[in-house]
Parts: C-alpha cells; structure tokens; sequence
C-alpha cells in the first residue's frame, strides 16, 4: 500500500492507527472462499418473530450459531434478515429446524445464493466537519 501511495511504510501505519482510534476501521478480517472450506450454501433468511419483543434474546442466541455470519434489523415485512453459511442444503434444512425454530420464529423466508458476484466496501469520501447527515 505503502508503495501504490508512494509514502512511507509508517505513514501508513499511523494512518491506519488514527482510523481505528476514531472508530472508523472496526477491525480487519480474511476473505474466506466458503466452498473450499466445505460451506456450498448461503442463504439469507428473514426472520419473523412470535414476539418482537424478544429482538434482544434472539440476537444473543443467534451469535452462538457459527453458521450465521450477519444479522440485521430491517424494515419491511421482516423482524430480522441474517446471512448464514451451510455444507449443502440438507445442513441447512438441519439448522432451520435445531437452531432457528427454538428461538421463537413464527416463520422464516429463506433466499439462496447461487453464486456472489461481487463484495466490497463503502468507497471513502472526503467528509466536511460542516456536513450533515
């Protein structure tokens, strides 16, 4: 990186260090290739809860379940939409039916990935202390 900006290795760091303090890099992680780790199935589920109160007690439990990898509050028709990873489908039916129906679903809509065409971050802009969001 240091070499593409044509600066030197520790502005770099020092940028990225003051990125982090602010907040504004959360952490870093590993592109993972899912299919040849034996994940073949992707599936986006929403989520519709028998009592929405219960949002808070759900996401705990959905964090003890590896396979999901990302969960959100959404609007729409959905209390919940998360992203999981299975072997094949058969895996997936067998986490719907052990790790997602006991948390108190009332029913659950499930989208399958075939294939992700592309993944990437937010591009950085310049922000004004002055601008408003």
């Amino acid at each position: 990186m240091a070499r593409e900006c044509n600066v030197s290795g520790a502005a770099i760091h020092q940028r990225v260090q003051k990125l982090t303090n602010l907040g504004i890099i959360k952490g870093s992680k590993y592109n993972l290739d899912t299919n040849k780790i034996g994940y073949e199935t992707c599936a986006y589920m929403g989520l519709y809860l028998q009592n929405p109160n219960d949002f808070q007690d759900v996401i705990e439990k959905l964090k003890q379940i590896p396979e999901v990898v990302e969960c959100h509050y959404t609007t729409g028709q959905y209390d919940m939409f998360i992203k999981l990873y299975a072997r094949n489908n058969r895996h997936l039916l067998n986490i719907i039916h052990t790790k997602l129906q006991p948390l108190g679903l009332s029913r659950s809509e499930s989208l399958i990935s075939f294939k992700e065409a592309f993944n990437r971050q937010v591009p950085i802009i310049e922000i004004d202390e002055d601008d408003e969001f």
